[in-house]
């Protein structure tokens, strides 16, 4: 995403809108304060959906129905919601502020600083990511029926490791809404693509099992250096994940322990019948590793490391905090729409409305659609006619399927 200039704070219903730190084509990113009685005060990240997708009813409904069943996930290793509404025109989500880096961050940080990562610091975070995956595939309502909770987003832009060595998965609930946006941007594709599972690209249904296999294109990335699928083309990455080899990772990196190789390639099974089941069987075994390993971390290691890579922006970032903290109560500062039509996130999720296939938007005004384009040459024709034979579809079925799995961005 873009990092626009701050801006001074804004009134955002019962919300300051006090830095603006991130826009993309769904959403803006606000880091935001919440103020009560008695001076009570909370930092908090609001996420404002973008107002001509307000305008488009099935990603509105979708978008609704996924962040109340995200809202309902309250764990130590998952990126809270604490409000879903809408002021004005806009819906937003208020959610928890990590005071940390994501690890699309940290490992090239410490690549640059010339700082190994550790073997055994990347396996104890994909433990905790093990473990909010779980809690989360794992949920059901107040009946006892499965909410069937799938992430379908797991990529180390949405791994947050906090400056008190907390694990946060971020974005349950957006990943299905934001599928029926109908533009992407240049790259975005390629990015998100090589973190989907077989079945994802595919356009299958998906479970939990989904999950684990893109946790463990990450956590082979961690550990080998390098990315496990990749290609000029976005149907160069489709086949790559679909009929690609995938290499051992001790063929990058000889010093992998076989213990961890093997839970690697099983978390990597292309068939997901043979990949693990559930996030808690392979977070079993990785915690069995650490546990026999001469060294296990904790959270206080992960701390310590993380604010030995970003001790400058650290210090940055605490004294920004401070000065918000400082500026105390409204100003005569822009005041927006007053808040109306919030929406319960205690809405009982049984109600929940069935969301059917996307709706067309219509154009206004005659103005030129919004759309994809792919760049196929001769050879990414044959690739996908061989493809679409295997696996006895269409070549339009599949294109039609691969980009509404992954027409995606923030």
């Amino acid at each position: 995403m873009a990092q626009p200039e701050a801006k001074k704070p804004i009134r955002f219903g019962k919300y300051t809108l006090i830095d603006r730190i991130a826009v993309g084509g769904m959403a803006e990113i606000f880091l935001a304060r919440q103020a009560g009685l008695e001076g009570f005060e909370k930092t908090i990240v609001i996420k404002r959906i973008r107002p001509h997708l307000s305008k488009q009813p099935n990603f509105v409904k979708m978008f609704l129905n996924e962040a109340k069943l995200a809202a309902q996930l309250n764990h130590p290793n998952i990126v809270q919601i604490y409000d879903l509404g809408k002021i004005g025109e806009s819906y937003f989500i208020a959610m928890e502020y990590i005071f940390g880096r994501d690890m699309r961050r940290i490992i090239p940080k410490a690549d640059a600083l010339g700082i190994p990562f550790p073997m055994v610091y990347a396996l104890k975070i994909a433990s905790s990511v093990c473990e909010g995956l779980y809690y989360a595939h794992a949920r059901t309502d107040l009946y006892g029926n499965a909410l069937n909770i799938v992430h379908r987003d797991v990529t180390p832009e949405n791994i947050f490791v906090s400056f008190d060595g907390t694990v946060k998965v971020l974005d349950f609930g957006i990943a299905k809404a934001a599928n029926q946006i109908e533009q992407t941007r240049a790259g975005e594709i390629k990015g998100k693509l090589s973190y989907m599972s077989p079945e994802q690209c595919m356009g299958k249904a998906l479970d939990n099992r989904s999950d684990i296999f893109s946790l463990g294109v990450v956590l082979y990335e961690w550990l080998t250096g390098f990315k496990l699928f990749t290609g000029d083309s976005e149907v160069a990455i489709l086949k790559s994940i679909t009929e690609g080899k995938i290499y051992a990772p001790s063929y990058f990196k000889a010093d992998i322990p076989e213990a961890v190789e093997a839970i690697l390639m099983k978390a990597l099974e292309k068939d997901r019948e043979r990949r693990y089941q559930t996030a808690w069987e392979m977070q079993y075994d990785l915690d069995q590793f650490l546990s026999q390993y001469e060294f296990t971390p904790s959270n206080i290691h992960l701390s310590n490391f993380l604010k030995q890579l970003f001790n400058d922006e650290l210090e940055e970032e605490k004294d920004r905090l401070t000065q918000f903290r400082q500026a105390g109560g409204m100003g005569p500062e822009e005041v927006l729409q007053e808040e109306e039509d919030v929406v319960s996130v205690i809405e009982p999720i049984s109600e929940l409305e069935d969301v059917g296939p996307p709706v067309p938007t219509p154009r206004k005004n005659g103005g030129p659609e919004r759309s994809v384009t792919l760049s196929l040459s001769g050879g990414d024709v044959d690739q996908l006619n061989a493809i679409a034979r295997k696996h006895g579809v269409t070549v339009n079925s599949l294109l039609r399927d691969v980009v509404a799995g992954f027409l995606k961005y923030r």
